[in-house]
């Protein structure tokens, strides 16, 4: 093994970092417990720590007690959910990545002008689940080209489209094609919705695979933009493997490789890359250089939301 080549850009994106100061904030504004509906982003690692200040991770709204500081994960939520909390009379802190909230904002747009809604991403997905549950009506999922080919509109003159935002964008440029193969008159903003650092990540890897011999993609289990990641490795013809963190690494994988190519998705912090990288180097067994690949840096900061809960007044004294 010769070096370390890693992705840039790589690890946390604005969506990423505006969520888990959120509830940074959060625990520092109102003290814990401070509680957090589904994972804020899908890494193990940032959820851990976040439990060990004293966050609490819940599957539903009705697990948090009434009147508690309740936090809405990057990935969105259904507009039942928010009805839930309010129900609860939760004090909710939306850390939707705006990027997701403007997908939600389009779909609605798109049904109340009375357009039949596809969305294109996974079914299942934290993501999805939140964007069909923004509008009154249903929202079909488009999750593969088939799919796209099958799919039989009440009116195909009524047809409009959103996307998940961490998709691949070869797969979701082959479901809009199939889409607009079949119906021409289909609105969408094509691949507008595939988020700036899920693309930004993506054409990395892509170079990364033009002088890497095996790819490492650090990424949580959950995470499907880190998943992308190492398939578009795959498909580049590069061994690819995606792990949650150093302990996770084969010896066998580097076998005659000279360049080792590293990357992260947008939910896992410098720190795991950082043990990645030098587990390989202990692996190697010497001296190991590291590189990194020269990119246009991401500047896109999201603001932090507006409005935050007022804390609840102190016990009077007995």
């Amino acid at each position: 093994m010769k070096r370390i080549l890693l992705a840039n850009p790589r690890g946390f994106c604005a969506g990423v970092e505006r969520a888990i100061e959120v509830v940074e904030r959060a625990v520092d504004t109102y003290g814990p417990p401070v509680y957090v509906r589904h994972a804020i982003v899908h890494n193990e690692h940032v959820v851990a720590t976040l439990r060990d200040r004293g966050v609490v991770f819940v599957d539903e709204v009705d697990e948090i007690p009434v009147d508690a500081i309740a936090v809405f994960s990057a990935h969105g939520v259904a507009k039942s959910v928010e009805d839930a909390a309010g129900e609860r009379d939760l004090r909710v802190i939306d850390a939707t990545c705006p990027l997701v909230s403007k997908v939600h904002k389009e779909a609605v747009r798109y049904h109340e002008a009375g357009y039949e809604v596809l969305l294109v991403g996974h079914r299942g997905h934290p993501e999805v689940i939140g964007t069909t549950g923004r509008v009154k009506s249903d929202i079909h999922v488009i999750e593969t080209v088939a799919d796209a080919e099958g799919f039989v509109p009440r009116d195909p003159e009524r047809l409009a489209y959103v996307t998940q935002t961490t998709l691949s964008m070869d797969d979701t440029r082959e479901m809009i094609d199939a889409l607009k193969a079949r119906f021409p008159g289909i609105r969408g903003p094509d691949l507008r919705d595939i988020c700036y650092a899920t693309r930004n990540r993506q054409q990395a890897v892509r170079v990364l695979a033009e002088q890497a011999d095996v790819i490492i993609v650090v990424g949580g289990s959950m995470s499907s933009n880190s998943a992308r990641l190492r398939e578009i490795g795959e498909q580049a013809g590069v061994p690819s493997y995606r792990i949650q963190n150093a302990d996770q690494l084969e010896v066998a994988w580097f076998e005659g490789a000279a360049t080792v190519g590293v990357t992260a998705g947008a939910s896992t912090p410098d720190v795991l890359v950082d043990t990645v990288v030098e587990r390989i180097q202990a692996i190697a067994g010497l001296a190991v250089a590291v590189q990194e690949l020269e990119a246009k840096p991401e500047n896109t900061r999201f603001r932090l939301p507006d409005q935050w809960p007022e804390a609840s007044p102190a016990p009077s004294p007995a």
